[in-house]
């Protein structure tokens, strides 16, 4: 056995144990046992494993260690096969008493498993009830375990490797390091999903096509998911989310592509979400946004406002609107965003793109200090509290043009939404300035499409014609839902979109009724659709 390092340290009232042998051994560090054994006090198990669950080591690593400590070979059970006659050799009973396993036999030698290979008690005995020569091997106490476990179901032929290892994973048992980070990365890029999520205790998960995914691989633990996270956060970052408990970010990763961030924690855990971002900003027709929507881009001045659930595209909508702009005016363009989503270059306008967090401490003191800024569009990533409406409604009425995000469901609504946020006395004078100033609101839905092939838009349109800022200013904004229920020049339903999309065979009929604020307007379509096929037959 390796001598102690003259600098190794023991933790003290403890005996010297094989976890601190592997520290001293330089496998981990003090910090890691400590926290490692402070686990296996809560929770028990096998130190061996858990060390393995937390990151701290690999299999391989742990392999070596054990190999060089005993002085004998060590053997991954995970990457054996056992044929039955060698199994047969020793009762199974037997086999979980003196946690030992027969792997193989070598001419008259039989060759085993052992979580304590120097048991000469046991290699002995077993040695003289069989009449042959036994040659330990050593493998971690939770493989042994995984392989005991699995010969209780029984074992036919034989156990394979694969079995045990599955039965590890059913066990909750780590075999092996959690992946790269930019592994994780490229494979939700290649799989063309458009969010992944880590937490601890489950396998990363990949959203595609608004279908939640786990990844084939292990459970993530505590740990895992704290070492990502420092990956991706500078000292100044890390000591900022453990007082404030989340943040969120943009980034590129080489070769990889941009995505955007959201760290948080849950249940005293770090958990991370990703949220692919596209390069370069698809056409109007691929994203599926009306024709409509870059004529009131092009707009010199007023309020644009794009709605809906986080997670349907709102960002990307805004951002096509800077391009449509960047591409068709000579204008200075400033934005306001968290966090920076989509790189725009300087094409006919100057894109400049300030960062909440970083280039500015919140939208409203951003919104503060934009006019010294000389813009001629705002766009602001989301207006969530009444003092950036009240300057954005004073931009658009100045000659500016602002466009925003706001969390609302409907075209309509939102117009409430922003009314409401102001007190009783204030709200004719933003009834007025919103009458006034607004251009437009887009309510938006992404539906998975019918052939499987990713998602499809559904927009709300609402235009803020001569007769809608009437219905603003005399507060008659309900009466647009109720009294237009046929789309027209200035008001489209949403549920006018969804039916589209389900007459073309865009969406499913039950996708398509999820999103509905009327079904009877569905199943009108579903009724011209079925006369429709009916003729045609």
């Amino acid at each position: 056995m390796a001598k102690e390092s003259s600098g190794a340290k023991r933790i003290p009232g403890r005996k010297h144990r094989l976890g601190e042998l592997m520290m001293e051994y330089g496998y981990i560090s003090e910090e890691q046992l400590e926290t490692a054994l402070k686990r296996q006090m809560h929770d028990g198990g096998q130190l061996g494993s858990i060390l393995i669950d937390m990151g701290f080591i690999g299999v391989d690593d742990l392999l070596k260690f054990l190999g060089k400590h005993f002085e004998v070979k060590p053997v991954n059970l995970f990457s054996i096969n056992i044929p039955q006659h060698v199994l047969d050799m020793i009762p199974q009973e037997k086999m979980r008493t003196l946690r030992v396993l027969p792997v193989r036999l070598e001419g008259h030698e039989l060759v085993l498993a052992m979580v304590a290979p120097q048991d000469f008690m046991t290699i002995n005995d077993l040695g003289f009830s069989l009449g042959m020569k036994i040659r330990p091997v050593v493998t971690p106490s939770f493989m042994m375990e995984a392989a005991l476990q699995s010969l209780a179901g029984g074992y036919g032929d034989g156990i394979s490797g694969e079995v045990i290892r599955r039965t590890a994973e059913a066990l909750s048992l780590r075999i092996e390091k959690a992946p790269k980070l930019k592994s994780l990365m490229e494979e939700m890029v290649k799989q063309g999903a458009s969010d992944m999520f880590i937490s601890a205790g489950a396998p990363p998960s990949l959203k595609i096509s608004n279908q939640l995914k786990r990844m084939p691989m292990g459970v993530l633990s505590p740990a895992d998911c704290e070492k990502y996270a420092r990956e991706l956060l500078t000292d100044d970052q890390w000591r900022r989310f453990q007082m404030e408990n989340d943040m969120e970010m943009a980034l590129n990763v080489k070769e990889v592509g941009r995505f955007r961030i959201a760290l948080y924690k849950q249940r005293n855990t770090v958990s991370i979400a990703f949220r692919a971002l596209p390069e370069v900003l698809p056409s109007m027709e691929a994203l599926g946004l009306p024709d409509w929507v870059h004529d009131f881009a092009l707009k010199p001045q007023g309020l644009i406002m794009v709605c809906g659930p986080a997670g349907h595209g709102k960002s990307t909508t805004l951002a096509k609107i800077v391009d449509i702009i960047n591409d068709n005016r000579r204008c200075n363009i400033i934005s306001l965003e968290d966090p920076v989503e989509y790189l725009h270059k300087h094409k006919k306008s100057n894109v400049n793109q300030r960062e909440v967090g970083r280039d500015c401490e919140t939208f409203h003191d951003g919104l503060r200090s934009i006019f010294r800024q000389s813009p001629d569009v705002i766009v602001v990533g989301e207006m969530r509290d009444k003092e950036s409406f009240e300057i954005a409604l004073r931009a658009a009425n100045t000659g500016h043009l602002v466009v925003s995000t706001v969390h609302a469901d409907n075209a309509t609504g939102i117009i409430e939404q922003v009314i409401n946020m102001f007190p009783s006395h204030q709200q004719n004078l933003i009834r007025s300035l919103l009458s006034a100033s607004l251009l437009c609101t887009i309510s938006q839905r992404l539906i998975p499409r019918q052939d499987g092939k990713g998602l499809v838009l559904a927009v709300e349109k609402f235009i803020n014609s001569y007769r809608m800022k009437n219905l603003i200013r005399e507060e008659k904004t309900h009466m647009i839902r109720t009294q237009m229920q046929t789309a027209g020049e200035e008001f489209v339903p949403l549920d006018f979109s969804l039916a589209d999309l389900y007459s073309r065979g865009a969406v499913s009929f039950e996708d398509a009724a999820r999103y509905m604020e009327n079904i009877g307007t569905l199943q009108k379509a579903s009724t011209r659709n079925g006369y429709m096929a009916a003729r045609e037959g």
